[in-house]
């Protein structure tokens, strides 16, 4: 077969060695509840939900039928200067399930856009507060915030990192898996909550009034299920609130159950700025995420700056 009528030719996947894939495909060619089935007939227990994202199973019959109806009855309507009331009340419903501060809810169409997008808004947030010189991003070693040049440069992952460098300026706290003292911990690691002071550290050697927002996921997915230290997230909101830093949790993969509540935030009892969502958002069925954020920082950057042109608030 030449590569020409290859059928696997065209699609190149992500995060894949393509070459020895296209060798030796593994193809899944349906799904139903906790199972896929492959190109063999084999069922396949599907440990890892997907990618963290189908959340309540594969193929659930009110899904299904819900996203039949919908697509039925419009299959899509504008937002710039239109809306649809579904939308609206979707938002609603998945104010309610956030914490109850965070009740403003921005659409999206995916994890890694729900990323940059929150960025984005915090950059906006500072400057309709006359701190425009707060451009910097701190993420954190080992994080994964998607694939979007800011979700990469706030993201910890190395070789992502040196392939595409991203945005100047952003610098990032280490990392909290700790093998010399938390190696086979139960539950959350009862030492390492001083690894947050290390954004003590950060506002020390840039200023304060050059950082706009810190960015982690309260429990790291992507380079290994990192549970926060006891007392970590709480010392992170604390500096945060101290020195008027945006604190952003990267939900994509904690909201919707996976850690027992709505959200992390919520279960763990820590309130950050702003919450970004997607995968469990939809069940994975339809490509979509969020951003929720403080009625306060909504009223900001929608309200407060209306009349500064510069914030271009439609495009958030």
């Amino acid at each position: 077969m030449t590569r020409e009528n290859d059928p696997l030719a065209a699609f190149w996947m992500p995060f894949t060695a393509n070459r020895a894939y296209k060798s030796h495909p593994r193809q899944l060619v349906a799904a139903k509840d906790m199972h896929y089935t492959d190109a063999a007939g084999n069922r396949i227990l599907d440990g890892t939900s997907g990618l963290w994202c189908s959340n309540a199973g594969h193929c659930r019959t009110p899904i299904v039928e819900a996203i039949h109806k919908t697509a039925a009855s419009m299959d899509f309507g504008p937002t710039f200067q239109l809306g649809h009331p579904h939308a609206f009340e979707l938002a609603s419903r998945v104010a309610e399930l956030m914490p109850a501060e965070l009740d403003r809810i921005f659409f999206t169409n995916s994890g890694s856009e729900s990323v940059d997008t929150a960025l984005k808004i915090a950059l906006a947030v500072q400057r309709s507060r006359g701190q425009a010189t707060r451009t910097r991003l701190i993420g954190r070693e080992r994080g994964y915030h998607g694939t979007g040049f800011g979700g990469i440069s706030v993201g910890g992952i190395v070789n992502n990192r040196r392939w595409w460098q991203g945005l100047p300026g952003v610098d990032h706290l280490p990392h909290t898996h700790d093998l010399t003292r938390n190696a086979f911990s139960k539950g959350f690691p009862q030492q390492g909550a001083e690894l947050a002071d290390e954004l003590e550290r950060l506002v020390t050697l840039h200023g304060a009034e050059t950082i706009a927002a810190v960015i982690v996921e309260p429990m790291a997915g992507s380079t290994g299920v990192l549970v926060p230290p006891v007392g970590y997230l709480q010392r992170l909101r604390d500096i945060c609130t101290k020195h008027g830093i945006i604190l952003i949790f990267d939900e994509v993969i904690t909201a919707f159950g996976r850690v027992g509540g709505a959200t992390a935030s919520g279960q763990w009892g820590v309130t950050p700025d702003i919450i970004t969502m997607a995968k469990g958002l939809t069940n994975a069925a339809v490509p979509m995420g969020a951003v929720a954020v403080s009625r306060t920082i909504h009223d900001d950057v929608v309200y407060n700056a209306a009349e500064d042109r510069a914030v271009p608030r439609l495009y958030l």
